[in-house]
């Protein structure tokens, strides 16, 4: 693609003044916080269109737009660098107090490093280009999204060596000189030139119109994650397109190992599962995954481990929260501004499936001055409910400034539904709270409403927060944009960043182990129910939603058989201790 002439430079901005000033779902906020208006701020660009090169011109809306903190709210600049990441081989990570960060090279890619023996994981980085690491960190941040200085420290650690350049303006530098010391204690410098590597998608990658409009994600944090799947573990990216069906260490394959991956900690007392991504198509096919996991992991605890989880598809982290729980899961909520824009989108047939509900709202807010629609739900209470309970072990989830939009909203669940305790690495989550849309789904959903966006140039796109996300629970109405959730905090060891987590499972283990511990294991075998229980002192059976005879009451743990009639459906069985509900199982009979 060519440059941009200066007709299609206007009509980029304007598609921008458009959805800034009509839907853009945190326009209030973001000039409460920040004083910074994003719409003027365009109009004085649009005065200098003339005098910039088409480079100068990207980089400057690029920076612009990042203003708003908002990873959700992004403009992806020409074709030519969608879906590219400009990368150096090798990763950082910071442990240590936040207030006096160590940096560390945690892994290398030995392809492309060659002959540089000590240049090796667990070398401390002290100097970036002449700069101090700590203040070049800083520096780099001052241009990231995030709406906490430890939000976009993280991200700018991330992305000194790998930028998503669909998102963010190129390196300015050709190559990069770091001095490290070695494992010797030993000042050492190198050099590194950039390199552009496409890291394209997995298959089962959210790619259909009704998974688009309901995500939550940070599409540049995305392609950092696959960028990295690419140069570090170049054999399991490969393996995506060609899927094996045996087991791994005991653990099942499921074909979504590029979003869930588990494995067996504390000599296989705890159970370990990642969370790498929300981002699929299919949020039924990546829960069964979870689930195929889930029954081969020990119920003796489970560490739900989302850093770095950049969100996806808010179907999937919210349907995911009832697999954790025997108690209802009550979702997020969202709103739309009220504007004449967002109104008439909401009205209009064609978005009735992914606005309708927020219509009315939006119609009377003209009369009553509401700046923003009814909050209502993007997954449904049935949705959110409709499978149950699967793991019956206490849960602990750990989180980072990392962790982002559907992460977010996945750990506001397990905070708000009081599901387990959370350890932070930093003060709270990335802070994303919203649902996010592509250009194309916006202007689709504009032009049915008789509101077309001018069209965009050939190659040129955006991302919009469109909807906004309040918690529910005790935190019931709380913005999640900019604040995130919080948790137990926790530093980051060398131990940790070097050896798999060592310190950090550790704590994790603690956690587990002083939250109650229950089980409860359910079979049907000839006509009998079969009840596995440890920790419970009631059992109550239902059969087809009413109660199959009185209360089951546990004098001891073991096994327990009840006869079941003819012709049963649905059975769902409740486990109690000291009159608390601690186990839900659920089982389908008859289901042809």
């Amino acid at each position: 693609m060519g440059a941009l002439n200066g007709a299609e430079r206007f009509d980029v901005l304007d598609n921008w003044v458009h959805v800034l000033d009509n839907l853009y779902a945190h326009l209030p906020l973001k000039l409460a916080l920040y004083g910074f208006s994003p719409v003027r701020a365009i109009e004085r660009l649009r005065q200098q269109v003339s005098e910039l090169s088409d480079l100068q011109f990207h980089r400057e809306l690029m920076m612009l737009i990042n203003r708003l903190r908002d990873a959700h709210t992004q403009y992806s600049g020409p074709k030519t660098l969608q879906s590219a990441v400009a990368s150096l081989p090798f990763l950082v990570e910071s442990c240590g107090p936040a207030s006096t960060p160590s940096y560390l090279v945690t892994k290398v890619n030995q392809r492309i490093v060659r002959n540089e023996p000590h240049f090796v994981p667990g070398v401390k980085l002290e100097f970036w280009n002449g700069v101090p690491f700590d203040r070049a960190v800083d520096l780099h941040a001052e241009v990231e999204t995030g709406g906490r200085p430890d939000a976009r420290r993280a991200r700018a650690v991330e992305s000194l060596t790998l930028r998503a350049l669909g998102y963010l303006p190129p390196p300015e530098e050709k190559w990069v000189v770091v001095q490290y010391r070695d494992l010797k204690d030993k000042v050492r410098e190198i050099r590194f030139n950039w390199r552009v590597v496409y890291p394209d998608r997995d298959p089962h990658a959210s790619r259909s119109y009704s998974a688009r409009t309901r995500r939550a994600i940070n599409p540049a944090a995305e392609s950092i994650r696959r960028a990295k799947k690419l140069m570090f573990n170049t054999e399991l990216w490969r393996a995506e397109r060609k899927p094996k069906k045996a087991s791994r260490g005991g653990l099942p394959t499921t074909g979504y190992e590029d979003f869930l991956s588990a494995r067996f900690v504390m000599n296989a007392k705890y159970g370990y599962l990642r969370i790498w991504s929300f981002d699929v198509n299919d949020d039924q096919g990546f829960l069964d995954a979870a689930i195929q996991l889930l029954k081969v992991l020990p119920d003796r605890g489970l560490i739900i481990d989302l850093r770095n989880n950049p969100g996806g598809l808010i179907w999937a982290a919210e349907r995911m929260l009832q697999l954790f729980t025997p108690n209802s899961i009550t979702p997020t909520k969202f709103a739309l501004r009220a504007t004449p824009l967002t109104a008439a989108m909401a009205s209009t047939a064609l978005n009735q499936q992914d606005l309708g509900p927020w219509a009315a709202s939006l119609t009377s807010a003209a009369g009553t001055g509401e700046l923003y629609s009814s909050h209502l739900p993007i997954t449904s209470l049935e949705q959110c409910n409709d499978l149950g309970q699967f793991y019956g072990g206490p849960v602990v989830v750990v989180v980072d400034a990392n962790t982002y939009s559907s992460g977010d909203l996945f750990t506001a669940g397990i905070v708000d539904n009081r599901i387990g305790p959370v350890l932070c690495i930093g003060e709270a989550t990335g802070a994303g709270g919203a649902n996010v849309w592509m250009s194309d789904d916006v202007s689709a959903a504009m032009e049915s409403a008789g509101m077309p966006l001018p069209p965009l140039p050939q190659g040129t796109s955006f991302t919009v927060a469109v909807r906004r996300a309040v918690r529910s629970g005790d935190a019931d109405g709380t913005l999640i944009e900019d604040a995130g959730i919080a948790g137990q905090t926790y530093a980051m060891t060398r131990n940790d960043i070097l050896d798999e987590n060592r310190d950090l499972i550790r704590q994790c283990a603690k956690l587990l182990a002083a939250q109650p511990w229950t089980r409860l294991n359910v079979n049907i075998d000839r006509g009998k129910l079969i009840i596995e229980t440890a920790g419970l002192d009631q059992v109550d059976v239902y059969a087809d939603g009413h109660a199959a005879g009185a209360s089951l009451a546990i004098a001891q743990d073991g096994t327990h058989q009840i006869a079941l009639d003819g012709g049963i459906q649905n059975i769902e069985v409740v486990g109690f201790a000291e009159k608390v509900v601690r186990q839900r199982r659920r089982l389908v009979l008859n289901s042809q």
